[in-house]
């Protein structure tokens, strides 16, 4: 077993709220067991590059409420080359790092799992995404922060909504899945929502806004995942809609990026700080090409490959509730 004297973290791919969280968790969990612990900016770009900097416990002071990640990130289309991950190689053996904690989503992974496979070296994921849609873990970090996000710009929509009797399409990010979409929406009190995994159709979208027409609703919110098959964009619905229902007056609300920004919430705190622990020590007890991810309550570890292939699955359950309080 490979004694782990210095470790390695760095962020990849897109940023997420309780990324800089998990980074303060990783240095103190360092600093308590008397390892030393790199920052790498600018993830895989910088460890090719050697742009590190040694980090202490007093050098995350006052970072685990901010939103995106002090180490900042990048993708490296030089890291996908053998070359380039032999010069990251020879960078971290120069640095005389001993393994790496990797801070991001299934691209992250799937360059950590190479990286490790070619140099035999110890690496630990950390799933940081708002999408939540990583195999062998319930939550990712961010995703609590970006469906509060969510409900908070709906709420707000909500107000124009009803003040000018308008029908309001809010997009949410989820190319592939639609938990933000699903959970948000419920939690918003949408009249519909529009996901991947169920293509609603836009006759069925017509008939149910019109039967909310009919029970008394003047206003509704339909919540509709970037992914979702229902049409060919938003943008496409809200002509349609229009056309077949043109007593509503129709508006369309992208949130975008906003969804990833903005301090984290006490979920994603507690979970990023829990995962830092688990992940350094877990390199601690020689463990490699392994995820951190929580099941019940309770920290886990996946395979990185299990993670990375396997598919993750809507809630069936929410989508009969949310059918339920769309009546």
């Amino acid at each position: 077993m490979k004694t782990i004297r210095k470790i390695g973290v760095m962020t990849s791919g897109g940023d997420a709220p309780g990324m800089n969280a998990a980074i303060r968790s990783v240095v103190r969990t360092c600093a308590y067991h008397e390892l030393e612990c790199i920052g790498i900016y600018r993830g895989f770009q910088g460890l090719i590059e050697g742009d590190f900097k040694s980090m202490d416990a007093r050098s995350v002071n006052n970072i685990i409420n901010k939103g995106g990640t002090i180490l900042k990130s990048a993708r490296s289309d030089e890291f996908r080359a053998r070359e380039g991950r032999d010069t990251a190689f020879a960078k971290a053996k120069s640095a005389e790092i001993d393994a790496l904690i990797i801070i991001g989503g299934d691209g992250s992974f799937n360059g950590a799992i190479l990286f490790s496979e070619e140099n035999n070296f110890p690496v630990i994921g950390i799933p940081g995404t708002i999408d939540n849609d990583i195999f062998g873990t319930s939550s990712t970090l961010g995703y609590d922060t970006a469906c509060n996000t969510v409900v908070e710009a709906i709420d707000k929509i909500r107000d124009t909504a009803s003040s000018h009797n308008r029908l309001f399409f809010v997009e949410v990010m989820g190319r592939d899945v639609g938990n933000i979409a699903l959970n948000a929406g419920v939690g918003a009190g949408a009249e519909e929502i529009l996901i991947p995994e169920e293509n609603l159709g836009k006759e069925r979208l017509i008939e149910s806004l019109k039967r909310s027409r009919a029970s008394g609703k003047s206003s509704s919110i339909v919540v509709v995942a970037e992914g979702d098959k229902t049409g060919e964009n938003v943008f496409e619905l809200k002509d349609y809609v229009e056309e077949n229902l043109p007593e509503y007056e129709v508006r369309v609300s992208v949130l975008g990026h906003m969804q990833r920004g903005g301090s984290p919430s006490c979920w994603d705190r507690v979970l990023a700080s829990r995962m830092g622990v688990k992940a350094v020590e877990s390199l601690m007890e020689g463990k490699s090409n392994y995820m951190i991810g929580i099941r019940d309550s309770q920290m886990t570890l996946c395979p990185l490959d299990q993670a990375v292939k396997g598919k993750t699955k809507i809630d069936k359950e929410l989508i009969r509730v949310s059918d339920i309080m769309t009546t």
